[in-house]
């Protein structure tokens, strides 16, 4: 819950548009400000104060305790000007609220702390517990001194300058080690313990069996994903309480899902009592990985709880993602998220071009030219499977005429696979022009490099057929400068030589271009590859400079 604090009308205005924004995100505190803060403070998990920051210092002063407790304090001006992260950047995630509500007041984020300053995430907000020199291992890397990563377990990091050796470390492991002097040690959460349990098992009992496995096995804790069991036991309370005890999610599978899992240690009880020959085990091998510990039963005479434990291979994620026409305003924030969170970039180099200077220090990129796209899909999805954070990029939205469909027709089920839309060259290009996508429309690229002209042909003469707005992608090139004219005289076979037809030239970069013009007053020659050519349909006109398609009754009516 994100409290919110206001002392003036214009803090309450702007505490009240995040109210409306977020109302199940936030609470107003009213009554002294001084009393408010320490009612917010101890009740909510991050604060937005509409306060000087020196007043919110002193009030909050008394209120901090540690670090990775306290909450997450912003601090907005009565202008409304800036969104200053003061307290728990990292921890209490003060630096991405603060980022949060700039956006959706118009607020300038202010935020100092020194690894998000230069565009280094902090290791401390990696999403896995961290464990020794944080402070000394950051500065380091801020430092640029060689900090060297030790990978026991691969597992998608974002990026990070690191380097083969160094004096300072990087230790990613799921083993029960201590820090080294000038070291830091992630835990990812690579482990699965299967659990199995007679009825009305003690929690205790299924505590002490699980943890004490990992303990026997040199395991952390820290590491622990999920509990696994079958479904039959997915009320067990010994079993449920354990798991919200661990800080895991307990997940369940049908006892025909457990059976169809080859385990070394098959047993004839659980096959009689839930319909499986193996609950513990196959529960944590369901989804693949390494046993680490086979089955192991509870020093409890009788035992009432089994156990198995499992290193699940890392899954490599694989981001598709479309970066916009070209203009920056128009690249969304998730794509601008992903971007960022990748370790590995993979694009057209005058795409990789456009966004390189959002991307985080350390980041891998992979660019290659025009005629590779199926090189660069492939080099991504392979990227992926070796357990990698992965951006694959391309212009307008990666699933239109660009990069998502070979990038899915290589990758299989063994990685993650995201896609984050972008606005397309139609879009971008119908907003310039006015409303010409109004109605029901279909976008038919010209290039006939990978499609046959026949079947190009035939459905451009379905869309004329049907009286359907068409836009154009890939109209001309120097080496194909007659299929556009052939377009073009499929659809004037159906519609008027009046017909509007807009055209627009690198749509919302700084040399875009774009003029309205008639079906028979185009000339193919003035069209290239940079450009969209959109043809309206029987109903589209030109209204004060404006294509627009009309839709709905009213409209419908007056044509009548």
């Amino acid at each position: 819950m994100i409290g919110l604090i206001s002392a003036t009308a214009a803090g309450a205005a702007a505490r009240d548009r995040l109210v409306a924004a977020w109302p199940a995100r936030t609470r107003v505190y009213d009554g002294p400000v001084g009393e408010a803060v320490r009612r917010a403070f101890a009740e909510c998990e991050q604060l937005v104060c509409f306060l000087a920051t020196g007043a919110v210092v002193r009030l909050v002063a008394p209120l901090l305790g540690d670090k990775t407790s306290d909450p997450g304090v912003v601090c907005v001006d009565e202008g409304g000007r800036f969104a200053v992260s003061l307290v728990g950047g990292h921890g209490g995630g003060a630096n991405e609220l603060a980022r949060e509500v700039g956006e959706l007041l118009g607020a300038e984020p202010v935020v100092t702390t020194a690894t998000d300053a230069v565009g280094l995430p902090g290791l401390d907000t990696l999403g896995f517990p961290v464990e020794g020199d944080v402070a000394g291992v950051s500065r380091a890397l801020l430092d640029g001194e060689a900090v060297a990563l030790d990978a026991e377990v691969s597992w998608p990091l974002p990026p990070l300058p690191v380097a083969a050796e160094g004096r300072y470390a990087i230790r990613l492991t799921d083993r029960l080690v201590e820090p080294g002097e000038r070291e830091v040690v992630l835990r990812p959460p690579s482990l699965v313990v299967g659990v199995g349990a007679s009825r009305n098992a003690p929690v205790e009992e299924v505590l002490g069996l699980v943890r004490g496995a990992l303990r026997d096995a040199g395991l952390s804790v820290k590491s622990l994903a999920e509990l696994a069991t079958v479904d039959a036991k997915a009320d067990e309370p010994g079993i449920v309480e354990a798991a919200a005890r661990l800080g895991v999610p307990l997940v369940t599978y049908s006892a025909g899902e457990l059976a169809t899992v080859e385990v070394p240690n098959p047993s004839d009880a659980p096959l009689a009592a839930v319909g499986t020959p193996s609950v513990a085990e196959a529960a944590a091998l369901v989804r693949g990985g390494e046993l680490l510990v086979p089955k192991r039963k509870s020093a409890a005479q009788p035992a009432m709880a089994t156990c198995a434990v499992v290193r699940r291979p890392a899954r490599g994620r694989l981001a598709v993602v479309g970066l916009g026409p070209g203009a920056r305003d128009l690249l969304t924030p998730r794509a601008r998220d992903e971007l960022r969170r990748a370790s590995v970039l993979v694009g057209l180099d005058q795409y990789v071009d456009q966004i390189r200077d959002l991307l985080r220090p350390g980041t891998r990129v992979l660019e290659s030219g025009l005629g590779a796209e199926e090189e660069r899909a492939r080099t991504a999805v392979a990227e992926a499977r070796r357990g990698h954070a992965v951006a694959l990029i391309g212009s307008g939205d990666a699933g239109v005429y660009a990069m998502a469909s070979p990038a899915l027709a290589e990758a299989s089920d063994d990685i993650d696979v995201v896609g984050v839309p972008g606005v397309t060259a139609a879009l971008a290009a119908g907003a310039i022009l006015g409303a010409p996508l109004g109605h029901d429309h279909v976008s038919i690229s010209l290039s006939d490099l990978h499609t046959p002209w026949e079947v190009i042909e035939r459905r451009v003469r379905a869309a004329a057929e049907a009286d359907i707005v068409v836009t154009f992608y890939n109209p001309r090139s120097q080496g194909r400068d007659w299929q556009l004219p052939e377009a073009l005289a499929i659809l004037a076979g159906h519609r008027e030589p009046t017909t509007p037809v807009g055209v627009v030239r690198n749509a919302s970069r700084t040399d875009e271009s774009s003029r309205l013009t008639t079906l028979a007053g185009l000339d193919p020659a003035t069209v290239d590859m940079m450009t969209v050519v959109t043809v309206g349909n029987t109903a589209t006109r030109e209204i004060a400079g404006r294509m627009v398609t009309p839709r709905g009754y009213r409209w419908q009516e007056e044509s009548e």
